[in-house]
């Protein structure tokens, strides 16, 4: 019952089995979006560890674009959740219209920059002349595919807030299995462009889907001309919830950027591909605990809107165990079977060395990764973007930067001390969502 999309009131009954409905959906949505990473880096590995670089780096740099997307998104989420939990179906649509509107216009600057100056990205990030020369047009693609990566976020996120998760999911569902499918076909046509043309077709196929459905289809939210109109009130709510969340995520991309461009510099193209396999392989089997976390912040907004704070409390607490347990079951799968895990995707010695041993450093900390995104979602849905984006700042920039440096150049660890800074800072951030959780000013905030 939970993948067939039908409306549900998550604002009573049992809590457990709303996680659960809600979760499950939106743990194979994220899946399945994580699949164009995994199927990209499996197919462009057989181009060589150039090739590897290129699409590391360009999506560590157009991750600022998920930032963006994701930021508002959040914000999408938590108001149409609110309008949801106060059964204002219309009011819902209404934000979801508005929230469209504003992506458009923060998505255009983004697109035509990324297409200018694609070159000077990868450049900028550490990658040698052959990686720029090579892998100039396939961030060019990326870049200009802006738009698309931004609605398919968004509208993910519109539906998520609506309690259709498992609309959200059935968008990703398509455009993961069109990237599978061209993938390897226009790779072989086109060479590494074909990896982004075949993404962003894909990607194009759920944004179609999405919109099919936003507008023309039966769920809660259906969006029509009037929702569209002009609202400074509602524009200016979703911007200052969307600010602080897609700063919250800009820092953390950034920081991975860093992170990127100290692990190419100490460690050179085997350090970086085999750094880039070993984050890709770390965002596919940390999607349970996302997913639960977006649930977290589904069942936030909606009992708020419905004047239950206890619920949504609850709601938090519960959904922090079960990613708790997830996440030990990858930590262990990281820590053991890291060589393994590598060696399915390239055969080079010197990357499967560094990407094992990335993977390792980086998983050492799941369990807290898996609490921490439940409580920072939590506050987010609640609206209160704003304590999230400082606990952000403080751990990447003030915290994981230094100390990467630090272990990376003054204790001469080079590679490994990026490796290293990440799940100290993570478990950082971890303890002060809960702190601020706790705290309980998330249950006074207004949207």
């Amino acid at each position: 019952m939970s993948l067939n999309g039908e409306p549900r009131d998550y604002t009573q009954g049992n809590l457990s089995k709303a996680i659960f409905l809600l979760a499950i959906p939106m743990i194979l949505e994220l899946s399945l979006e994580s699949v164009f990473a995994v199927v990209d880096i499996f197919f462009v590995s057989k181009l060589g560890q150039h090739a590897i670089a290129t699409v590391g780096l360009t999506e560590s740099v157009i991750s600022l674009v998920y930032s963006v997307a994701i930021g508002l998104g959040t914000a999408a989420t938590a108001v149409v959740a609110r309008r949801i939990g106060e059964k204002n179906p219309a009011g819902a649509a209404h934000a979801g219209a508005q929230s469209l509107i504003v992506a458009i216009i923060a998505t255009i600057p983004v697109s035509i920059l990324g297409v200018l100056f694609a070159g000077n990205i990868l450049s900028g990030m550490g990658a040698d002349a052959q990686v720029v020369r090579e892998g100039a047009p396939f961030t060019r693609i990326m870049f200009g595919s802006s738009l698309v990566i931004m609605l398919l976020f968004l509208i993910n996120g519109i539906f998520r807030g609506a309690g259709d998760a498992a609309m959200a999911m059935k968008s990703l569902w398509l455009a993961s299995m069109l990237n599978i499918i061209l993938c390897p076909v226009f790779i072989h046509l086109y060479g590494l462009q074909g990896a982004a043309i075949a993404t962003v077709i894909g990607r194009s196929g759920g944004v179609l889907f999405q919109c099919y459905h936003l507008f023309k289809g039966k769920g809660t939210i259906r969006l029509r001309s009037i929702h569209f109109h002009y609202d400074p009130h509602l524009l200016k709510t979703i911007v200052g919830i969307g600010w602080p969340a897609t700063l919250q995520f800009l820092i953390g991309s950034g920081s991975w950027i860093v992170l990127a461009r100290l692990v190419a510099e100490t460690g050179g193209t085997s350090a970086t591909a085999g750094y880039q396999i070993a984050l890709r392989n770390f965002v596919f089997f940390i999607l349970p605990a996302w997913g639960l976390s977006n649930a977290a912040a589904t069942l936030v907004g909606q009992n708020l809107g419905a004047k239950n704070p206890l619920r949504a409390e609850q709601s938090v607490y519960i959904t922090a165990k079960y990613s708790a347990v997830l996440m030990g079951a990858v930590m262990f799968l990281f820590v053991f079977l890291a060589d393994p895990i590598i060696r399915l995707y390239t055969k080079d010695e010197d990357v499967i060395r560094f990407g094992a041993l990335a993977l390792r450093w980086i998983g050492s900390a799941n369990i807290f990764y898996g609490i921490g995104m439940v409580m920072l979602q939590a506050l987010n849905g609640a609206g209160d973007t704003r304590t999230p984006t400082r606990i952000s700042f403080f751990c990447f920039w003030l915290f994981q930067i230094p100390l990467a440096y630090i272990l990376s150049i003054g204790f001469n660890l080079r590679a490994t001390g990026a490796f290293i800074a990440i799940p100290v800072a993570e478990t950082a951030i971890t303890l002060a969502s809960w702190y601020y959780f706790r705290k309980g000013k998330w249950k006074k905030i207004s949207v």
